[in-house]
């Protein structure tokens, strides 16, 4: 026969479409083609392919040979594709029996010598594959990722002649299975190791339980940092269709989610250095950013003010919608960005306006331009901004054992986000304005305390109903069914940026 049909995965963003990597030899001059959208890795494979097929023992065709990767309108990338492409030849030559390919999806590089290399993109192409009842060949190396889905049938190599030896039944692969951890493994930050600043610990807490984005500002070394990087340590466990989303973005973007973290919602910190496209994602093939990253997890942006501009504006969409599209000439990608937004920042440029022991050399005008270096709509969006000041002389050297430990706060923030996946189904940063009106509901006396201090404080419509989401919150965490007023009265004190205070 030379004709045969070899089933693969290509990754479209963080999904993975079905290649049939179609193999035709004729008569004619000896040569070898690729058609259907194939990018430089791609083409180059029938180099590698030639010289893997000769050095593992196998015939190559003295013949014209044309492999075509449909769709054909769909681009090709990467060297996942060698596997496919090799065994294609051989079964279209007759040294592999075509019906042994049957149900079968393979994905994989090739070395010279024959030996098979890891790719990325593994997890998301093996759900799909286990979605459509089909077993999936990849290298060893990529077996562990590759099997965490449930019910998959996945298969793993070394080489080129293992495959076929399994193909010719001689020596049969075994099915590989992953043991995915149950529960959390120890973050290693503990809440606790913060002395002091009870009241941003409380709006870490109010954070963690509601998905509220939230910004902490205050002179350097009071802790801003610190207490970012302890927000993974009390937020609810990711579940376990979260854990493969998360270990499927950081797939496709070379980062496979280490197993000891499975459980942990991710922690992203880039620097104020990264580019527009380095937070949003994006390339020839678009790849994710720092936000998709970060999805279902925490993206810290430390010294705000110091990012550009125009790079900060860029997560105004995603901030609001949970995902971001990136548009190219030949395709659309839309990649999840759910994430939580932790945004640190000094009161001014020498970091010490307020400061109880150090005076602020900066001027009026330079304070009013650093701090609108962070543009209104984005700092609307942000639910929470809280002031982390100074610690008063001899708190650090005191010792704090009645400290919260973070184990202690995640109790009271998981019981606070089940009551809101069984009133809505969604944390109460998710919730919609319909929603709102419908879970957020305030007595009339409450209605008007609300909206006479939002007209006070100047503040926009989506503050109103973000103030709404947080006082929702508040009350979730003392298992209160209805707002109180002092629920909507906290909710306000942490809009003190807002006003220039």
């Amino acid at each position: 026969m030379s004709l045969a049909v070899v089933l693969s995965r290509a990754c479209v963003g963080i999904h993975a479409k079905l290649i049939s990597v179609e193999v035709h030899i004729s008569n004619g001059l000896p040569g070898l083609s690729i058609v259907g959208l194939p990018e430089t890795a791609v083409k180059e494979s029938k180099d590698r392919v030639r010289s893997a097929l000769m050095n593992s023992g196998f015939e190559f065709p003295m013949r014209r040979i044309t492999i075509n990767l449909a769709p054909a309108d769909l681009p090709k990338e990467g060297c996942r594709l060698d596997l496919p492409i090799a065994l294609g030849i051989l079964a279209a030559s007759e040294q592999l029996d075509v019906t042994q390919l049957e149900n079968k999806e393979f994905i994989g590089e090739l070395a010279l010598t024959g030996e098979l290399r890891p790719v990325s993109g593994v997890l998301p192409s093996s759900l799909a594959t286990s979605n459509a009842q089909r077993e999936l060949f990849v290298p060893t190396a990529n077996a562990h990722e590759a099997s965490l889905p449930k019910h998959s049938q996945v298969r793993s190599a070394n080489n080129l002649l293992e495959v076929c030896a399994h193909l010719y039944q001689q020596k049969i692969l075994a099915i590989h299975t992953s043991a995915i951890p149950a529960e959390n493994t120890a973050y290693g930050l503990d809440l606790s190791d913060i002395k002091g600043q009870d009241h941003a610990k409380r709006a870490l807490e109010i954070s963690a339980a509601g998905g509220h984005n939230l910004l902490v500002y205050g002179p350097p070394g009071t802790g801003k940092s610190m207490l970012a990087a302890r927000l993974p340590s009390i937020l609810p466990p990711l579940t376990e269709s979260e854990s493969l989303e998360v270990a499927a973005i950081h797939s496709v973007a070379h980062k496979f989610h280490p197993l000891n973290q499975w459980r942990v919602r991710p922690f992203r910190h880039p620097h104020h250095t990264a580019s527009a496209v380095a937070l949003v994602g994006g390339g020839s093939y678009p790849k994710p950013g720092e936000i998709s990253l970060a999805h279902h997890g925490v993206l810290f942006l430390d010294e705000l003010p110091e990012f550009e501009r125009r790079v900060l504006e860029v997560l105004r969409e995603p901030l609001e919608t949970g995902s971001i599209l990136i548009s190219r000439a030949h395709q659309q990608i839309d990649f999840p960005a759910q994430f939580q937004l932790i945004a640190a920042m000094n009161p001014c440029p020498c970091g010490y306006l307020g400061h109880p022991q150090q005076a602020c050399q900066c001027s009026k005008e330079q304070v009013q331009r650093y701090r609108s270096k962070i543009s209104g709509p984005l700092l609307d969006r942000i639910d929470l901004q809280v002031e982390v000041p100074a610690l008063p002389k001899g708190t650090l050297s005191q010792p704090n054992p009645q400290a919260e430990t973070s184990a202690q706060v995640q109790a009271r923030v998981i019981a606070a986000r089940q009551l809101q996946l069984n009133r809505a189904g969604k944390a109460n940063v998710l919730l919609t304005n319909k929603e709102i009106e419908r879970d957020c509901a305030l007595a009339p006396e409450l209605r008007i305390f609300l909206e006479t201090a939002i007209e006070k404080m100047r503040l926009s419509a989506r503050a109103y109903f973000r103030i709404l989401k947080v006082s929702r919150t508040l009350a979730d965490l003392e298992q209160q069914e209805t707002i109180a007023a002092h629920h909507i009265a906290e909710a306000l004190s942490y809009r003190k940026f807002d006003r220039g205070v």
